[in-house]
């Protein structure tokens, strides 16, 4: 069951998708002084690698489809 498609996100909302939302949630986690081993294992990774390409610290929101949404 695809629960982004349910509430109305799709590729064609303003570029937001819901992988976005794992990045974001990545971030946070990573910005708040989680582990990254952990985060790792919390999404899944198989290599810490990839978790780092999660981590959106160093990148600037305004650029960011998901800066665009409104609350």
């Amino acid at each position: 069951m695809c629960y982004a498609r349910l509430v109305g996100i799709t590729v064609d909302t303003h570029g937001f998708c819901v992988h976005l939302l794992r990045a974001t949630a990545a971030t946070n986690a990573l910005d708040n002084k989680a582990d990254i081993a952990k985060v790792q294992e919390w999404l899944g990774h198989a290599n810490v690698s990839m978790t780092r390409l999660y981590d959106k610290r160093n990148s600037r929101p305004e650029d960011s489809p998901s800066f665009k949404v409104e609350y």
